[in-house]
């Protein structure tokens, strides 16, 4: 028996025009693969499961996306497209730009076989992030205090990152020394810039 779900009939009445068709397409494929699969919102865009998320689509204003949780095992090169936005198959704006749906059925089917085997994606390693440059005015203000200074030479570059970020994001030269003041003293105390959060 079809899981449907009323929420996913709104979000595509609300879809632009072009969208519509490729919504119902994929929504029709999905459910030709297997009544098992289950329908529901995720981050407001109509999602569908089984044993964990297979896929969703998302329409905008100009296009519309296609996503598989586990595109790169599914999709070959070809059919992958990214890179070009949101979801597995690129910038979406007519149903001729889908596979057919004998490939979609496939793609979902593939999906509930991963899901079911429990294979999971390795997350592709971010290259590490250089270590933060102290900004002038800060590193004045650690100086005053000894202490403090030889307490941040000492933190990671991620807790270092941590503070520089904080006085960054201040809107005013009064908010942001306000701010370094505190950062100072609790650095003087060899604290975290988050200490607070630590032990909750």
């Amino acid at each position: 028996m079809l899981k449907l779900d009323k929420r996913i009939d709104a979000y595509i009445a609300k879809a632009a025009p072009f969208a519509k068709p490729l919504m119902k397409f994929v929504r029709e494929a999905a459910h030709s693969a297997s009544p098992d699969i289950e329908e529901t919102l995720k981050w407001g865009h109509p999602t569908f499961m089984h044993h964990g998320i297979l896929g969703g689509m998302a329409a905008f204003k100009e296009h519309a996306s296609i996503g598989f949780w586990k595109g790169s095992l599914i999709l070959d090169a070809k059919g992958s497209r990214a890179d070009e936005g949101f979801g597995s198959m690129g910038k979406l704006t007519s149903l001729k730009e889908l596979p057919s749906k004998k490939v979609l059925i496939g793609y979902f089917k593939k999906a509930m076989e991963l899901n079911e085997s429990g294979t999971t994606v390795a997350k592709p390693k971010s290259p590490p992030k250089p270590p933060p440059k102290t900004p002038p005015y800060f590193l004045a203000a650690l100086k005053k205090n000894k202490k403090a200074l030889a307490v941040y030479e000492a933190f990671s570059p991620s807790m270092k990152r941590e503070y520089v970020e904080w006085l960054g994001e201040a809107k005013t030269d009064a908010t942001r020394d306000r701010r370094m003041e505190t950062a100072v003293t609790w650095i003087g105390e060899g604290k975290k810039r988050n200490w607070k959060y630590e032990n909750c």
